[in-house]
């Protein structure tokens, strides 16, 4: 059962796996000298990666040797699962090539971050909707998925991975986004920058700034920016607000911006936080309000916009 905080501990620990079980030189020696695929993000919230695509092919496919082409051998790739970690590369091809069996018959996958950990290897954190279809009735899915890719002579390599078990997909009813921007978050060094910024113009227009504590790799952050982006709420949002994304990085960023102004990170993400123009608090979310978009609607997001809203004129 894919839980959210099955996902949030996947989405925000499997870097530093990643990094743990990668040795540097061995890197260095594997990585290749040519130029990386023509496939690459090329505008904020733009990414394709053709490895990847032609991997998913491989699993809408079932075809369990060419999933294995994907891995490293040498050294042998990490599987994390909720059943443990294995350095079986085997593994992570035998599970995947199983649903084709169980009936899959769609395979939606949306990169929430794609990370350049150093030259050659790109870390991914992806959600992934499967249809499985049996009886003449289809059912979604849910997987959690983080890969890190080494790119060796010229072809891409799986050489780490995270992954949850399939969870039954759950019904929102905040707009979710077709394809998350990987950029929503900027780096986290260039939090204190966004805030002036944005204070600056909130002087200049009498708007509030609205800060959204998160992380890419996070999907509801994802879901409340698609919803502050929908119809029906971009007029409120633009109309009053500033909104600014304050990266927490892997949870160990920006944590003193966290206590400045009094939002608790460790109840989740996303959380909130709302400035007047001469930079005093007006309200934070300490009791993770925000944090599942699976538990609150429309009517949570709207009322919160609504109550906090700069009183023009006033």
């Amino acid at each position: 059962m894919v839980t959210p905080r099955s996902m949030r501990i996947l989405s925000a620990g499997w870097v530093l796996l990643a990094l743990y079980c990668l040795q540097p030189a061995a890197i260095a020696q594997s990585v290749s000298s040519k130029p990386s695929p023509k496939k690459t993000a090329v505008s904020p919230g733009a990414f394709a990666f053709d490895p990847l695509d032609s991997w998913k092919a491989a699993v809408l496919a079932g075809d369990r040797s060419a999933l294995q082409s994907f891995y490293t051998t040498s050294p042998a790739a990490r599987s994390k699962t909720p059943q443990g970690e294995t350095l079986d590369p085997a593994e992570e091809p035998a599970f995947w090539s199983s649903l084709r069996p169980q009936g899959l018959d769609r395979l939606n996958i949306q990169v929430l971050e794609a990370k350049t950990l150093q030259p050659g290897v790109l870390a991914l954190t992806l959600r992934m909707e499967a249809g499985l279809r049996m009886g003449g009735e289809e059912k979604s899915v849910i997987i959690g998925a983080a890969q890190v890719w080494v790119q060796k002579l010229g072809e891409w390599k799986i050489v780490v991975t995270q992954r949850s078990d399939p969870g039954a997909k759950q019904a929102r009813r905040l707009p979710e986004p077709a394809r998350p921007n990987t950029q929503l978050y900027p780096p986290p060094e260039e939090a204190p920058a966004e805030i002036a910024e944005a204070l600056a113009a909130a002087k200049k227009d009498h708007k509030r700034v609205l800060m959204v504590f998160g992380g890419n790799w996070c999907y509801d952050c994802h879901v409340l920016d698609a919803t502050f982006h929908s119809k029906e709420f971009a007029p409120i949002v633009n109309a009053n607000y500033h909104v600014i994304h304050i990266n927490i990085g892997n949870s160990d960023a920006n944590l003193d911006l966290a206590d400045k102004y009094q939002v608790n990170l460790k109840k989740g993400v996303p959380s909130l936080a709302i400035l007047d123009p001469d930079g005093t608090l007006v309200v934070s979310q300490k009791n993770g309000e925000f944090e599942s978009t699976l538990k609150i609607g429309p009517e949570d997001v709207l009322e919160f916009l609504k109550k906090w809203k700069p009183q023009h004129g006033g």
